[in-house]
């Protein structure tokens, strides 16, 4: 018998001891995601990145886990849509569903940590547990995860400030979660300090058409798939994926052996995606 296992880390190591090491294990899936300097696209930027982070209510190993977005953003209102984006996903248009892995007690336990443990840190968003009446009306079982779409604002500055700080930060939680932080053009070498020192290397994304950026950020990071330009995002099949013979899905790759080595035993991928983004192009309905 053989065991290959995508997503959690913590369900990846409980297979690897029940399975006495006999299984395959894909990289967990702390993702980061960085904005450039340079403010363009607004609208889609920000609907890729609560796809990214909500989709599938979190549960991919491509999930965004964190986002570093330049002040220039931040200034520019990205908050305030991502905030509009998140509030929209409801249960009645299965946009949120049950998170297997994670309950809502570990949740609110992990957003309760962070909130008291790092100065600074606050609720953008969410952060709640997913009331029968809020969204949509649910039986979701104890034993499952159900939650509000949640990001946790923590200072750059603070996340490094101790190994403490920095575990919470970086703790993968599989569901509808993730870290939003800023920094300044001179904090760029903080935010390099801080992916360095994170232990997943899965997918990444480079938000920038600004070449300098992204080449200074490719040239300074190891994920193993990262999308740059201003369309870049960490979810999605990656272009180097082996779909079958000269990428004829009906080969039947997806899932082999073979597509296993090829792809996430391959060497690094970067996936350039810079725009432009379609003329006219609106924000299409949460998945």
């Amino acid at each position: 018998m053989e065991c290959r296992c995508w997503g959690s880390s913590r369900v990846a190591e409980r297979l690897v001891n029940l399975l006495h090491g006999k299984v395959k294990i894909e990289d967990a899936g702390f993702d980061w995601k960085v904005l450039g300097p340079d403010v363009a696209d607004e609208d889609y930027v920000a609907w890729q990145c609560d796809q990214d982070a909500y989709a599938y209510s979190g549960q991919k190993c491509s999930a965004q886990s964190i986002l570093f977005a330049h002040e220039n953003w931040h200034v520019a209102g990205l908050p305030d849509k991502l905030r509009q984006l998140a509030l929209r996903r409801s249960l009645k248009d299965f946009t949120l569903g049950p998170v297997l892995s994670v309950t809502t007690p570990r949740f609110e336990s992990h957003v309760e940590s962070i909130l008291t443990t790092i100065p600074g840190a606050k609720v953008m968003w969410g952060g709640k547990r997913l009331e029968k009446a809020a969204m949509a009306p649910h039986a979701i079982p104890e034993c499952y995860g159900a939650w509000e779409p949640t990001a946790i604002y923590v200072p750059l500055a603070e996340m490094l400030a101790s190994e403490e700080a920095f575990a919470l930060t970086t703790t993968e939680i599989f569901g509808p979660f993730y870290i939003y932080t800023t920094y300044k053009q001179e904090e760029l070498p903080l935010v390099l300090q801080a992916l360095e020192r994170m232990e997943n290397h899965l997918t990444a994304a480079v938000v920038s058409n600004d070449v300098l950026f992204v080449q200074s950020m490719v040239g300074s990071t190891v994920n193993g798939t990262t999308y740059v330009g201003r369309r870049a995002r960490t979810t999605g099949a990656p272009q180097n994926h082996w779909f079958g013979p000269s990428g004829d899905p009906r080969g039947a790759g997806i899932g082999t052996p073979e597509a296993i080595k090829a792809v996430w035993s391959a060497h690094r991928e970067v996936v350039t995606d810079q725009g432009p983004v379609p003329e006219g192009w609106k924000t299409p309905e949460a998945t």
